[in-house]
């Protein structure tokens, strides 16, 4: 069900189209899963055909990794077959200063940590987890390739990050033959997409490829949870993330989603997973699970094929606000193509500047 591969970015990592995300490996929210639990989602997942595992240093208060390396340790050559998935940037240590961040002392530090609890000698794929504005992005690329040339890292990839700082670290890593960036793990889906303003098409110049998290914002898009009906918010510590989430065009996307999830007789949730599949910009997506049948209903959205009415239907309800200059930018095509069609895009109606003389 998961074995549809595909190659991140532009290196040559076969990653599956759905990663299994680890923030709820251990930790003591309501939303925690212990190391049996997350063990038996982890052998499921493999069941299914999965190949990535995504965690990072601050999951679970730190006991993510060491969840998933006491997994690793305990099944024999199940090591090699997996991609193993880190971040940097959080801070764990509190008190000290260099402990977090983009600066060569903490992504030393931080990688060596992580290398422990998942009991590996090397991570395949290690993403920079926040944004760090106090350190030059040529100081974190350059002791990222050092690790990388040590043979401790693989690849290399940034999450939350501005598109203007993404844009800086490729062309820096170009220049000066730093380990190349891989791809981008961002925030998306149908309820956000901002993304698709900036980050997309610099991704699909560039070819990044993307891992998008938090699929189902939050579990918004599962369903189970309205604006109006307020009584099972709070289950799993959800009450908080819920009450911003769930507004007015939250509903309208939540509308057109169950419409189409009932007349195919599939869940909200699998309408959601399966839209995002779909857009040309995705290679994986993070899907999270309390239980192994909520992991069951996650992969089989990797089945469904939806139709393009109902595609384009999900974009009209859930398309971003642009702002300038991006608004501008795609009003602005009727100006340069005369009023043609180019590559298959015609422009936008009522696109150009009310400047220009029309002969």
């Amino acid at each position: 069900m998961l074995d549809d591969f595909v190659t991140f970015g532009r290196s040559g990592l076969r990653v599956s189209r759905m990663a299994l995300g680890g923030f709820n490996f251990g930790g003591g929210q309501p939303w925690s899963l212990d190391g049996k639990a997350a063990g038996q989602l982890i052998s499921r997942y493999r069941d299914l055909g999965g190949n990535l595992l995504d965690v990072a240093n601050s999951y679970g208060g730190g006991e993510a990794e060491t969840i998933v390396g006491d997994y690793l340790a305990a099944h024999s050559g199940v090591r090699d077959r997996m991609v193993i998935a880190s971040k940097f940037g959080s801070n764990v240590h509190a008190g000290d200063p260099n402990a977090g961040g983009g600066g060569r002392k903490a992504i030393i530090q931080s990688c060596e940590d992580s290398l422990r609890k998942l009991k590996t000698d090397r991570i395949d794929l290690y993403w920079m987890h926040i944004h760090d504005p106090m350190t030059p992005v040529d100081e974190t690329l350059r002791a990222l390739d050092d690790l990388v040339r040590a043979g401790k890292l693989l690849h290399v990839g940034l999450s939350n990050l501005p598109a203007w700082q993404v844009a800086e670290a490729h062309w820096l890593a170009q220049f000066r033959d730093r380990t190349p960036i891989v791809g981008l793990q961002l925030q998306y889906s149908l309820m956000e997409r901002s993304i698709e303003i900036e980050h997309v098409p610099m991704a699909q110049a560039y070819g990044l490829g993307i891992a998008a998290w938090s699929p189902l914002k939050s579990g918004a898009l599962s369903g189970r949870y309205r604006r109006d009906d307020t009584a099972n918010h709070d289950a799993e510590g959800r009450g908080a993330f819920l009450a911003r989430i769930l507004d007015e065009k939250a509903e309208r996307i939540l509308a057109v989603v169950t419409e189409i999830a009932d007349r195919m007789g599939v869940s909200p949730a699998q309408v959601s997973l399966a839209w995002l599949l779909a857009r040309p910009c995705v290679s994986t997506i993070l899907i999270g699970a309390n239980d192994v049948a909520q992991l069951e209903e996650n992969a089989g959205a990797s089945s469904i094929m939806l139709a393009p009415e109902d595609l384009a239907a999900l974009e009209e309800v859930g398309r971003p606000a642009m702002p300038y200059p991006a608004d501008f930018a795609r009003r602005a095509m009727g100006s340069i193509s005369g009023g043609t069609r180019i590559n298959g895009v015609a422009p936008p109606t009522g696109g150009g500047s009310p400047s220009q003389a029309r002969r």
